[in-house]
C-alpha cells in the first residue's frame, strides 16, 4: 500500500500551498479576526479559478475527475494554513453527495457552479433528522450548520430523505453561533420551507456515505494543523534562549518535540490510509475509525505540547499558534474525544462485517 500522492495529487498540493503562502498570511488572518469574519471570498475564488475546488468532481461538470484522495492534499493544507474557506463543507459535505446521490439534472445544475466558485455548500449533519418533510416542505430546527451563514445551498437530512435548501428560500431563519475557534456557524429554523429532495436514496444511506468521508477529511485537516504547530514549535525552540542556550538543546524539550513529531506522523499516515481506502473503493470503516482516534488523541497531545513549549507566547493571540489549538479543539469536539473514538473502533472491530 502506497499512501503517497500521485503526480496529479502532488501538483494539487504544490499549487494550493503556493496560493495559501501568498494569501493566507498571519497579518491577513488577523485582519479577518478583527472584522469577525471567517470567510475569505478572494481566496475562495482564486482556489476555484485554479481548478482546486473541482479537483475531485467529474470532468463532465468541469472538474478534474480525481479520486477522494485527490482532495486530501488540499484538506491537509487547509489545516496547515488555518485557511478561512469552506473546503470541507462545500466539497465533502455538499458537492460529493450531490454527485453520488443526486439526479443528473441536480448534478448538472449545481456542480458546475460549485467548481466555478459561484456556489458554496454545506450540510446540517449535526444533529441529523431534526427537520421533518411534508410534501417537500420543511419545518423544524437544526442547531449547528458549519458555514451556514455563508453557504448558498444547504443539504438537510429529514426522516424522508435529504433535501436541498436554497438560502434565499422563504421561511428560513438564521441565528449566528460562535464556535471555539471564533468561526461563526448557524442555527437554522425552517417554517414551511420549500425544498428539493436529493435523488431517491434514503437519509441513512446518504448520511453514512457522507459521514465516512467527512470524518476522513477532518482527520486530514488535523494532520495539517499538527504539522503547522510542530513547525512553529521547532522554529521557536531553536531561537528561544534560557541559561544562554536555545531551549531546543534541553533534553526534556527535545523529547517532548520528538513525541509530538511521532504523533503528527501517526495522524498523517492513518488519515491518508483512510482516504486511500475510500478512493480505492475498499471497506474503510475500521481505517477511518483508527484515523479518528489518532486525530483526536494525537492532535490533542501535539497542541498541548506546542503550547507548553512556547510558554506564554503560545497563548498570545498575536502569535499564530492559537489558531491551530482552537481549530483542533473545535474539530475534536466535532469528531468526539479519544475515549469515544475507542468505543466506536471497538464496535467496528467486533461487528461481523463492515
Amino acid at each position: 500500500m502506497d499512501f503517497d500522492f500521485s503526480e496529479e495529487e502532488q501538483a494539487i498540493g504544490e499549487l494550493a500551498e503556493q496560493i495559501f503562502k501568498d494569501k493566507v498570511t498571519h497579518e491577513f488572518l488577523r485582519s479577518l479576526e478583527k472584522e469577525e469574519e471567517y470567510f475569505a471570498e478572494d481566496l475562495w475564488q482564486t482556489l476555484a479559478d485554479s481548478g482546486l475546488i473541482g479537483a475531485s468532481l467529474d470532468k463532465e461538470y468541469g472538474g478534474s475527475g480525481l479520486s477522494f484522495l485527490g482532495i486530501t492534499a488540499l484538506l491537509e493544507l487547509t489545516g496547515k494554513f488555518a485557511s478561512p474557506v469552506p473546503i470541507l463543507e462545500t466539497i465533502v459535505m455538499g458537492a460529493l453527495p450531490i454527485q453520488e446521490f443526486g439526479t443528473a439534472v441536480q448534478a448538472s445544475k449545481y456542480l458546475p457552479e460549485v467548481i466555478s466558485g459561484q456556489l458554496k455548500l454545506t450540510a446540517a449533519l449535526v444533529p441529523a433528522k431534526t427537520v421533518v418533510s411534508q410534501e417537500n416542505e420543511l419545518n423544524g430546527n437544526v442547531d449547528y450548520v458549519p458555514y451556514g451563514l455563508t453557504a448558498d445551498l444547504i443539504l438537510v437530512p429529514t426522516d424522508n430523505g435529504v433535501y436541498l435548501v436554497d438560502r434565499e428560500s422563504y421561511g428560513l431563519n438564521f441565528k449566528p453561533q460562535k464556535t471555539t475557534s471564533g468561526e461563526l456557524q448557524s442555527a437554522i429554523s425552517f417554517n414551511n420551507v420549500k425544498a428539493e429532495r436529493l435523488g431517491s436514496a434514503s437519509t441513512e444511506e446518504i448520511l453514512a456515505w457522507t459521514q465516512l468521508r467527512v470524518d476522513s477529511a477532518i482527520c486530514s485537516i488535523l494532520s495539517g494543523a499538527c504539522e503547522a504547530a510542530l513547525n512553529l514549535t521547532s522554529d521557536y525552540a531553536k531561537v528561544r534562549q534560557q541559561f544562554d542556550r536555545p531551549i531546543a538543546t534541553f533534553q526534556a524539550v527535545s523529547q517532548r518535540t520528538g513525541d509530538a513529531f511521532i504523533d503528527t506522523e501517526a495522524v498523517r499516515l492513518t488519515s491518508r490510509q483512510a482516504a486511500w481506502r475510500i478512493s480505492a473503493g475498499l471497506p474503510a470503516i475500521v481505517q477511518v475509525a483508527i484515523a479518528r482516534w489518532w486525530a483526536s488523541e494525537g492532535s490533542f497531545r501535539v497542541m498541548h505540547a506546542a503550547t507548553h513549549l512556547h510558554g506564554g507566547v503560545g497563548v498570545d493571540r498575536d502569535y499564530p499558534l492559537h489558531r491551530y489549538f482552537l481549530m483542533s479543539r473545535k474539530l475534536e469536539l466535532f469528531l468526539g474525544n479519544s475515549e469515544e473514538q475507542l468505543e466506536k473502533l471497538a464496535s467496528c472491530l467486533t461487528s461481523p462485517e463492515e
